[in-house]
C-alpha cells in the first residue's frame, strides 16, 4: 500500500477484491475498571486502525473481558485438551482467530494485574500465543515493572514480542473526557497507527518466514 501505510505489502493488507481485512488483531485489556484508560487506549487503536486491519477488543462471553475467566485450575482443563469451561474455550478461540495480539496493562504493586495473569495461565499449556506477534500498550509511563513482568511471561510462553509496536500514551490521572482528547490528538493517532502497521510487518514476516 502506498503512502503512510508504507512497509506492509498490499497483498497482505487487502484481500482479492481490495477490501477484505486480512490482519485481525485481538486487543486484551488487563484492567477490569469500567473507566479504564488502558481499555480506552485499545478502543482508540481499534478506531484508528489502518485499512486492511481490524482490531477487536476481547469482551468474553459476559462482556467482562479477562475478568470473566475462572481461576486457573489444570484440573478444569479437559483430558483431551479441550477445556470444559465455555469461557476458556471462547478465549482460546479468539486467540487462534487473531493474527496478532495487543495487550494494554496497568501496573499493580509493581506487577501484572491478577486477572490478566490468570488469563495467560489458561493458555500456557494450550499454546495459542506461541509465535503470535504480540505488542504491549500502556497508558502510563510508570508501568515499567508490569511491562517487564508481562514481557517475561510472554517470552516464556513463546509469544513473538514486537518492540516496534509497543507504545505508551500517558493517560494516568486523566478523566475519560481528558483521555478522549489525548487519544484523538494527531500525535496519539500516529503512534497507534504506527504500532498497528508495525504489527502488520511482523505478521507478514511470520507468514513468509
Amino acid at each position: 500500500m502506498a503512502g503512510g501505510d508504507g512497509d506492509i505489502p498490499a497483498r497482505f493488507l487487502f484481500g482479492a477484491w481490495g477490501k477484505e481485512p486480512i490482519m485481525r488483531v485481538l486487543a486484551i485489556s488487563g484492567s477490569l475498571r469500567a473507566a479504564s484508560t488502558n481499555s480506552a487506549l485499545l478502543r482508540a487503536a481499534a478506531a484508528v486502525a489502518p485499512d486492511g486491519v481490524t482490531v477487536t477488543v476481547f469482551a468474553g462471553l459476559d462482556g467482562r473481558g479477562v475478568g470473566g475467566l475462572p481461576l486457573f485450575n489444570p484440573d478444569d482443563d479437559g483430558g483431551d485438551g479441550e477445556p470444559a469451561l465455555p469461557t476458556v474455550r471462547a478465549f482460546r478461540a479468539a486467540l487462534v482467530a487473531a493474527d496478532a495480539v495487543v495487550i494494554a496493562c496497568p501496573e499493580y504493586a509493581h506487577g501484572v494485574p491478577g486477572a490478566l495473569k490468570n488469563a495467560l495461565d489458561w493458555v500456557v499449556a494450550s499454546g495459542e500465543l506461541v509465535d503470535k506477534p504480540t505488542a504491549l500498550l500502556h497508558a502510563s509511563p510508570r508501568s515499567a515493572y508490569a511491562r517487564a513482568a508481562l514481557a517475561e511471561v510472554l517470552t516464556v510462553m513463546s509469544a513473538r514480542l514486537v518492540e516496534e509496536a509497543s507504545v505508551t500514551i500517558p493517560l494516568m490521572g486523566k478523566t475519560p473526557d481528558e483521555a478522549a482528547v489525548i487519544l484523538t490528538s494527531a500525535e496519539s493517532v500516529a503512534a497507534l497507527r504506527g504500532a498497528l502497521l508495525a504489527m502488520g510487518v511482523a505478521v507478514a514476516a511470520r507468514g513468509t518466514g
